[in-house]
């Protein structure tokens, strides 16, 4: 094996374009029963919105849309590849999305979260994120059924040196 062969693949992010807009929707499609359409992400992208993805090598781990707006931003979608959750991926997009909340100087980061998806919920709550309120009936469900979502938010500490830094 060559010294070219041997070396790690690069783990990191860069901005989502609509070239990209494939990969995604394969990602979107396996990890949600009721994923974006693949107009929600040609919108964003046309609307200047944050859209970044975490790539190894040229395998896509997951992506991150999130809206800017006066003095915050707003996370709208945060997806991981299924076979690659559990590993950082959303936490290192995350990281990401705190630089970008500074650089755009949000004061705080908002999103909303399926009531029922106790993993992202946790994930969140780690990072420092505190649920403030429910939006009755916000995501669509199984059986023409709405479910609820747990609308969280998340304000940088002065004295955290990094986002999700709090026990």
């Amino acid at each position: 094996m060559s010294a070219v062969e041997r070396r790690p693949l690069v783990t990191g992010q860069r901005p989502m374009t609509v070239t990209d807009l494939d990969q995604v929707m394969a990602i979107e499609l396996q990890a949600y029963p009721f994923p974006w359409s693949r107009g929600h992400f040609t919108d964003s992208l046309a609307a200047g919105y944050l859209a970044t993805l975490r790539v190894t090598g040229r395998e896509l781990m997951g992506y991150y849309v999130a809206m800017p707006g006066v003095d915050e931003l707003h996370l709208l979608n945060l997806t991981v590849a299924p076979a690659q959750q559990g590993r950082g991926h959303a936490r290192a997009l995350l990281a990401h999305l705190a630089d970008e909340a500074k650089a755009h100087h949000a004061a705080q980061i908002w999103l909303e979260v399926r009531e029922s998806n106790e993993r992202a919920r946790r994930l969140y709550e780690r990072w420092g994120f505190e649920a403030i309120g429910l939006r009755k009936g916000y995501y669509p469900a199984a059986h023409g059924q709405r479910e609820h979502a747990v609308v969280m938010r998340w304000t940088p500490s002065p004295d955290t040196a990094e986002p999700g830094a709090t026990s």
